[in-house]
């Protein structure tokens, strides 16, 4: 089974997709992380301001903000390997990453090439 894990910049909450004005991205990663354990991935999340401990046990996530500081967040881990770090994947990187296909039309980019 693949695992995705995410370590999220601190926010309010633990998607982020809360409070009086939601960032739109945060609210379509949660949709495409649902699909991803639907699909069977595994998926865990961290929130900097709400799990630091998660943040200091993992080395290479350690490592990433020793050198880069929280611009580098959020970061995405599958199977242990860094796949992206400072920006939210869309559904077409996160089913690349773990080997799933996604339908047409349902949260599929405009432009992509199996849409077109």
């Amino acid at each position: 089974m693949t695992e995705i894990i995410v370590f999220d910049p601190p926010q309010c909450c633990a998607s982020g997709v809360c409070g009086p004005s939601v960032d739109p991205k945060l609210s379509r990663l949660a949709g495409d992380l649902a699909w991803l354990r639907q699909s069977g991935v595994s998926v865990t999340r961290y929130n900097l301001a709400q799990q630091p401990g998660a943040f200091v046990e993992n080395t290479a996530i350690q490592a990433i903000l020793e050198k880069n500081g929280e611009d580098a967040l959020p970061v995405f881990l599958v199977d242990g390997e860094v796949k992206s770090q400072g920006v939210y994947p869309d559904r077409e990187q996160l089913a690349q990453w773990t080997g799933l296909a996604v339908e047409c039309g349902k949260g599929v980019s405009p432009g992509n090439d199996c849409c077109g």
